[in-house]
């Protein structure tokens, strides 16, 4: 069967693709920027590569024909954009003209679950899209989901963060909201098993786990289930922007995020079409089980995608691809060279930077940085990293993003997402005479960014220096 994968680089999308490759599917990968679709070399040379942008017009002399199922797993609510639901059915739309263009058989939109009368912006959007889709000439399936957990997903991490640091919460009443979390792999499960059901063509239909569960005991279970004491008092407020704020300054989200995520939040997510379950033969995990998993892939660095690492986590607002040419007009650079006895352990001490491993030096006044980055309204130091020794193209790394990860090449090239008075780069490189150049740049923008840079160059003198000597040891 010939499947195009729109979304291919989100949490959910480089989970199904494997399991679509497994099944003996062609699958065309649709992507925005394909810099930054991490495959491996195998995969790459099982797939076809798509490279699109649904917000604008396509032209369709160049696009794949002959689709015969489209999974639309495109979502716009990102850290640099308020307008997401304009976005998404901007979107939708485009994405509408395409398939009836080819004539494809079944669309299959994986939505959340949306059976409140007064719905979240966020939830809305989904509707919205699901309406669209539905007024195409094709058969729609939608499969409407409401907490995902599993390894990497937002909800689970964001679960992991509260309840990991905060041993004490007073929690507004939205903690009291009902959910019926289901784990990534049977959302994977519906979403293969759906694949040319006929008589599921033109329906919507709620999935979820066994669990109908609150808020607060989705975070007393987890601590259960980690072995961490946690206690939770809950207040009778709602207080939506102290929610967000705590989120914000306690958890790796954005404050755009936060602010959506508790609007959503309010709303019971609980399944009344679910009937799917039987019809497909899935025996959906428990909501404990599905924490036991996802902390399984952890200790066995087998997280395969995460939601940090898609730009629904990242500022940029533009090609990803565009920042990849590092600019010399107008930039201040500091530029370190030292020569490398051993290549391999330097490069593995390059691709284990940031995360838990640190910064080699100085990691108290990244942390520093971190946190002034977060008061900013920044991303901070708190995404960590999805895997300790492995990164691809596009990759959160704490408060940077990896925009080229090419160990062959021996490269490594970071583009700064913090707050700043102008961009940053920060690029590891060994040349052909064995030496490895550390190489920061920073394009200011005014005076203000200037003053910034040198204001930082006592600093960036020891922290900088030391990092290449303990890179290279």
């Amino acid at each position: 069967m010939r499947i195009l994968l729109t979304g291919a680089n989100g949490y959910v999308g480089r989970r199904l693709l494997p399991e679509l490759l497994a099944l003996g599917h062609e699958v065309i990968c649709c992507v925005r920027d394909r810099n930054r679709l991490g495959l491996d070399q195998i995969t790459l040379e099982k797939v076809t590569i798509w490279e699109v942008d649904f917000l604008h017009q396509i032209n369709f002399n160049n696009l794949p024909k002959k689709i015969d199922v489209a999974y639309y797993l495109i979502h716009s609510m990102t850290s640099s954009t308020s307008n997401f639901d304009v976005m998404e059915v901007k979107s939708a739309q485009n994405f509408n003209l395409y398939m009836n263009k080819i004539g494809v058989e079944q669309v299959i939109y994986l939505s959340g679950i949306v059976n409140n009368p007064e719905l979240s912006k966020h939830l809305q959007s989904r509707k919205n899209v699901e309406d669209i889709l539905f007024e195409g000439n094709f058969n729609t399936t939608v499969l409407r989901a409401g907490i995902i957990v599993g390894s990497g997903s937002s909800s689970f991490e964001i679960i992991r963060d509260l309840c990991e640091k905060l041993p004490v919460m007073i929690t507004p009443k939205w903690v009291l909201t009902k959910c019926q979390p289901i784990a990534i792999r049977d959302v994977i499960h519906y979403l293969t098993g759906i694949l040319r059901k006929t008589e599921h063509y033109n329906k919507s239909y709620d999935i979820g786990g066994p669990n109908i569960i609150t808020y607060k005991e989705m975070m007393l279970l987890y601590s259960k289930t980690r072995g961490i004491k946690l206690w939770i008092f809950t207040l009778p407020i709602m207080s939506p922007k102290l929610s967000s704020y705590w989120l914000y300054f306690v958890t790796a989200t954005s404050y755009k995020l936060a602010v959506n995520l508790v609007d959503s939040m309010k709303m019971e997510v609980v399944c009344q079409n679910n009937n799917l379950q039987k019809a497909l033969g899935i025996k959906p995990i428990t909501y404990v089980d599905a924490i036991k998993l996802a902390f399984l892939k952890i200790e066995q660095n087998l997280v395969i995608s995460s939601w940090k690492d898609s730009l629904v986590s990242s500022r940029f607002k533009e090609n990803f691809s565009e920042f990849i040419q590092i600019p010399t007009y107008g930039c201040l650079k500091d530029h370190k060279i030292k020569s490398v006895t051993n290549i391999e352990q330097t490069l593995d001490n390059i691709w284990s930077i940031g995360g838990d491993k640190g910064w080699y030096y100085g990691n108290w006044m990244w942390k520093i940085r971190g946190l002034l980055d977060k008061l900013f309204g920044g991303v901070g130091l708190r995404r960590g990293r999805t895997h300790p020794t492995h990164l691809d193209n596009g990759d959160a790394l704490d408060f940077w993003r990896v925009l080229v990860a090419n160990r062959e090449e021996k490269r490594l090239l970071l583009y700064a997402e913090m707050r700043l008075p102008g961009e940053a780069w920060l690029e590891f490189r060994i040349d052909r005479e064995n030496k490895l150049h550390q190489i920061a740049t920073f394009r200011p923008k005014g005076l203000l960014g200037r003053l910034y840079w040198y204001s930082l160059v006592p600093f960036h003198f020891f922290i900088f220096g030391g990092m290449i000597r303990n890179i290279t040891k």
